[in-house]
């Protein structure tokens, strides 16, 4: 479990950026939510964008070897932003792999230099039923490079984990999504109603 001061400091940038709605969403998988996390409005507030990059770094530091990936992907379109700065942090090379192979140029799913045998750590802002990390993972390994690990802000704990295990993939995440709705209701951000509706649409994933 991430450390409280963390969770509380990622907890009070969802609250500056207003990036924590609640109404019908239908998410990128098809799924229909009962809340959105909007992580894409995280840049456009720089001093919370190096608040979250800078906790992310650390966290990446401490859990994972970062001699053992040789590049960092960034899933697009959210995901890019975090992966850009998470690279030049660590003075990784950039990849981004895109959401449909591109029918002009070099026609690739994946941008960027990658050789054979490359060990790549993808990047995305949260994952839900992990399928656009799984899409990624399939289009970096067709061209040859090698996927154990991904590396998220926030798991919304709907199957995401156990989806991306089956498949050979270890996910990582800063933050959890029930021990945020908790501190977001400590924090007096959420109420107890929409308290109720975020921790039972994880029972539900």
């Amino acid at each position: 479990m991430t450390e409280k001061p963390i969770v509380e400091e990622i907890c009070k940038v969802l609250k500056k950026t207003n990036a924590l709605d609640f109404g019908a969403y239908k998410l990128s998988s098809g799924k229909i939510t009962p809340y959105y996390v909007d992580l894409r409005v995280i840049p456009s507030f720089p001093d919370a964008f190096k608040a979250v990059t800078d906790i992310l770094t650390n966290t990446v530091e401490r859990v994972l070897d970062i001699n053992g990936f040789n590049r960092i992907a960034g899933i697009p379109i959210a995901g890019t932003p975090f992966a850009a700065l998470l690279a030049f942090r660590l003075n990784k090379p950039l990849l981004y792999t895109r959401q449909n192979l591109q029918l002009r140029g070099r026609e690739r799913r994946v941008e960027g230099v990658l050789l054979p045998g490359d060990r790549v750590l993808l990047v995305d802002d949260l994952v839900t039923t992990g399928q656009s990390l799984l899409k990624a993972a399939s289009a970096i390994r067709t061209e040859g490079g090698l996927v154990s690990d991904a590396f998220v802000l926030l798991d919304r704990e709907e199957g995401g984990h156990e989806r991306l295990a089956k498949n050979g993939i270890n996910l990582h995440s800063v933050l959890m999504m029930g021990e945020a709705a908790r501190i977001l209701y400590e924090l007096s951000v959420i109420d107890e109603e929409q308290l109720d509706i975020i921790l039972k649409q994880i029972k539900k994933g």
